[in-house]
């Protein structure tokens, strides 16, 4: 077993406690790949901002768990090579067995998530709190989940929203002990997330709902996935060199700041991340159809992808110079 405190990883327990005391989220950024993890490195690193890198099942089958570990603990070297010791947390995202948790953390994960919300309610604490007990016995922090997000996910898809019954989340959290919660608000999963014409305004998050949960677990960690904001100027330049990205929306990042500003404390981007690559990626190849070098169209897909992180580090989560 390799630990996280080995590897130079963090978890998420300050970290939490800082973001909702400073009125910010933590940035919650997806990879998959090398170019990826630099981009969200080099980014966090410019604007001293902590960071959970976040790898799915999916993922983590697509890179290599060895691979990772050691992607993880190279990601730590670089921040300090780049002259600032962020606080990194490296994190399950959408674990949905014990058995996938546990092969985690015993590879050097310091955060995982146990995402039972698809189970009866009961079936869900009992899982939950089987992880959280395992996982606490190992220092490493635990993020379950209520409500059921819309959207693809990996290999998991739900067709519509099951909002979090604010009802639910003091026993929930009570029985399980999780270290954090991720409610369904409105947001969901992959690049469209509303289904809105032309011209028609996304509908508003559930704020009330949000406000509630705060009301019944004051001082709590609140998490929320699926909140790519989904840049119309990044779909155009998908669409203008070759793509067909029709009518894709996401959340407006006003309503991230709003959220960032109260009880949420960790917010999750991923498919923001993965259109700017493809954006950057489709240009270079659009104007240079020649080109077969890699890095001559990851490169420009690394900086993309930098600088959109930096923006809602600095615009959205407000987590600016935080370290």
């Amino acid at each position: 077993m390799v630990t996280f405190k080995e590897l130079g990883l963090v978890n998420s327990r300050k970290m939490f406690s800082e973001a909702m005391a400073g009125k910010y989220a933590i940035p919650a950024f997806n990879f998959n790949n090398l170019e990826q993890l630099q981009a969200i490195i080099m980014a966090c690193v410019e604007t001293k901002s902590p960071v959970i890198l976040q790898v799915s099942n999916g993922a983590r089958k697509y890179a290599n768990a060895n691979l990772l570990k050691n992607m993880a603990k190279g990601a730590v070297e670089y921040a300090h090579e780049l002259g600032v010791d962020i606080p990194i947390v490296l994190h399950l995202d959408h674990g949905d067995s014990f058995e996938l948790c546990q092969s985690c953390i015993e590879s050097g994960f310091s955060s995982v998530m146990i995402d039972g919300s698809h189970l009866p309610y009961e079936e869900n604490i009992a899982l939950t709190k089987k992880v959280v007990q395992y996982a606490h016995s190992h220092d490493i922090t635990v993020e379950g989940e209520l409500g059921v997000l819309a959207g693809i996910e990996d290999e998991r898809s739900a067709q519509s929203h099951t909002y979090t019954r604010p009802e639910e989340v003091e026993d929930f959290v009570s029985r399980t002990n999780v270290d954090s919660l991720a409610i369904s608000i409105g947001t969901s999963h992959g690049a469209f997330k509303f289904k809105v014409k032309s011209g028609e305004a996304i509908p508003p998050l559930r704020f009330d709902i949000l406000e509630e949960v705060s009301r019944r677990l004051p001082g709590f960690p609140i998490v929320l996935h699926g909140a790519s904001s989904v840049p119309q100027a990044i779909v155009a330049q998908i669409n203008q060199y070759g793509g067909k990205l029709e009518n894709a929306a996401g959340v407006p990042e006003d309503q991230l700041r709003k959220a960032a500003q109260s009880a949420v404390c960790k917010i999750n981007i991923d498919s923001d991340g993965r259109l700017a690559m493809t954006a950057a990626v489709r240009k270079v190849l659009a104007e240079n159809p020649s080109e077969f070098d890699p890095r001559k169209y990851l490169g420009p897909a690394r900086e993309q992808l930098k600088e959109l992180y930096k923006h809602k580090i600095i615009n959205v989560l407000g987590s600016l110079n935080r370290v």
